[in-house]
């Protein structure tokens, strides 16, 4: 283990050490050493094929099962997970899960990327030719050691950056770890109906304002807690997949209505899929599926308008002077860290998307380790230093007086650099609004149609096939149906009509008539009927099979009475 954490610093203090206790049988676990051992994992047709992350995955999933309602806790079905970056295709960008479990929807977004490397090449013009994989940087947040540990394993066994997947066990509520993220997806599983979420020392938090007034969310009840969680996090184009209890989509409970007619009127809402019984391991509670979007227009989101004033030398700010500064600046750029002198040589002279870097540059009382005016975009290099808890807060206040300024702050640490430069730019790449990659020429994220207006309303419930006698899975086929549907109605590249039974567009005048309740069955009605049906017939075939039953039932009683007649007690 210690050999592993020293070959992968993302699980430095993360493994297990406990194969020493006796309560270990040790014939099992020479065997499973053995076995790996003889294993091919480590070739690069086994990298390939990502064969260590089936086994790991495999195993997540056939220990969630056996641990059934506990195995809910960490484990989401790969189906409902599936299903979920099918439908939000996050081809590039910063992918956001605040309670991500065993990181399963990290792992399904590097999927869905890896399996689309033709729609990169076809969209990459003349651009810069990075990695697919590295077009998605990850951030995530988890409240549970244990299930954190998982993750954080999940992650480096693909290979899959975990720098920004952090833990603390008072959770995204009480100690949000990204506080000034905004996501452009968000995809997560949140606890169902928790109840245990502090939400009475946070009723007067910023968060609950983010539809434009204070609406606090129930105390007894995180479902809207985490609506408005994943809301304030969302970059102005950013989407957001979720599951919830069904019972979201009707509850009038302690300003639950008002979020949620406050969602419709601001014409966030997306999309509903009603979802079938039986897939979650840990409740037997319906679920749905939320999709929101902060931008239904089809257009780019224009960023912030903020412009900095120039600070030379001798000038003065608000009636400070600040050319002090300047003379530190200098010296910071002769004395640059070896993190920094990389930084520099990648950048330096429009060599990263064109962009022009300043190093050392001076903001107000602040000097930027990198900066572009034309992006609006700081970048900092952090060291060991800047984890302290006094440094940290001074962080927190110095990026908060650069977002005042229209400035989006990008921090990373000198390792995060050091290990995969490559990385670390197209990390930046995707901070950066809109997109460098262009529209056309580069790689196009989820191109849409005017929606305006419009919500899309699917019936899932009778989707899915049995696994066993307690749990359902929605097949392959399944899955491509619902996105596909969702996909031509979003974008209008594939001919969408209304399904009576399946899907139906819905105007925000329909929902308001309806109350603001989002049941998809409140829409889209029952099935057609088939038109060749014909009642008298079909009840003509029933009697006719029941007097044969009921003759077979006599005839089957004389077998039996006659056998009976046999028996002879002695």
């Amino acid at each position: 283990m210690d050999a592993i954490e020293k070959d992968n610093p993302s699980l430095k203090g993360v493994l297990p050490k406990v194969f020493a206790q006796e309560k270990l049988d040790k014939q099992s676990l020479g065997g499973l050493i053995d076995l790996v051992g003889s294993a091919t994992l480590g070739t690069k047709v086994a990298q390939s094929k990502d064969v260590l992350g089936k086994v790991y995955e495999y195993f997540l999933g056939e220990f969630a099962l056996a641990e059934g309602k506990k195995g809910g806790q960490f484990y989401t079905p790969g189906s409902v997970v599936k299903l979920l970056v099918e439908m939000l295709e996050p081809y590039e960008g910063r992918v956001f899960d605040p309670c991500c479990g065993s990181g399963g929807m990290f792992v399904q977004s590097e999927k869905f990327v890896e399996a689309h490397r033709d729609y990169y090449k076809k969209h990459n013009g003349k651009k810069l030719n990075i990695n697919p994989k590295d077009r998605i940087s990850i951030y995530g947040q988890e409240s549970n050691q244990t299930t954190w540990r998982l993750a954080k394993t999940n992650l480096a066994i693909r290979g899959i950056d975990s720098s920004n997947v952090k833990w603390n066990n008072e959770g995204s509520f009480l100690n949000d770890m990204h506080k000034d993220l905004k996501a452009d997806y968000i995809i997560a599983n949140p606890p169902f109906n928790d109840s245990d979420w502090s939400g009475e020392l946070l009723r007067d938090d910023a968060r609950w304002s983010v539809l434009g007034q204070k609406l606090p969310p129930p105390p007894n009840n995180a479902n809207y807690a985490w609506i408005q969680h994943f809301l304030y996090h969302l970059a102005p184009s950013g989407q957001a997949g979720f599951v919830l209890a069904k019972g979201s989509l009707t509850t009038k409970t302690s300003n639950e209505g008002d979020i949620r007619k406050a969602m419709v009127e601001n014409d966030l809402i997306d999309c509903i899929v009603n979802l079938p019984t039986k897939l979650f391991l840990n409740t037997q509670i319906p679920a749905c599926l939320w999709f929101i979007c902060r931008n239904k227009s089809g257009k780019p989101s224009s960023g912030a308008t903020h412009h900095l004033l120039p600070v030379g030398e001798g000038h003065y700010r608000g009636g400070f002077d600040f050319s002090g500064q300047l003379e530190l600046a200098r010296m910071l750029r002769n004395n640059a860290t070896p993190a920094e002198q990389l930084f520099w040589e990648l950048v330096r002279d429009r060599r990263f998307l064109g962009l022009k870097f300043r190093r050392q540059h001076q903001i107000g009382a602040y000097i930027a380790d990198f900066y572009c005016d034309e992006k609006k975009l700081v970048v900092e290099l952090d060291g060991g230093v800047h984890n302290e808890p006094t440094r940290i807060k001074i962080d927190h206040k110095r990026d908060a007086y650069m977002k005042s300024l229209g400035i989006t702050v990008f921090r990373l640490s000198n390792e995060q650099l050091m290990r995969n430069p490559e990385k670390v730019l197209t990390s930046i790449a995707s901070a950066v609004s809109p997109s460098p990659f262009g529209r056309g020429e580069g790689v196009r994220v989820n191109e849409s149609r005017n929606r305006k207006g419009e919500m899309l309303f699917i019936d899932a419930r009778n989707m899915g096939f049995l696994i066993n006698r307690k749990n359902r899975e929605l097949s392959d086929d399944d899955i491509a149906l619902i996105a596909t549907t969702y996909h031509n109605w979003r974008t209008g590249e594939g001919k969408y009509k209304d399904v009576q039974g399946f899907c139906k567009s819905a105007t925000l005048n329909e929902v308001k008539a309806l109350n603001y309740v989002l049941t998809p069955g409140r829409y889209i009605g029952l099935p057609d009927d088939e038109d060749d049906f014909n009642y008298e017939e079909r009840i003509i075939k029933l009697k006719a099979e029941l007097h044969q039953q009921m003759r077979d039932e006599i005839k089957l009683n004389e077998i039996i009475n006659r056998n009976l007649e046999k028996i002879r007690l002695q």
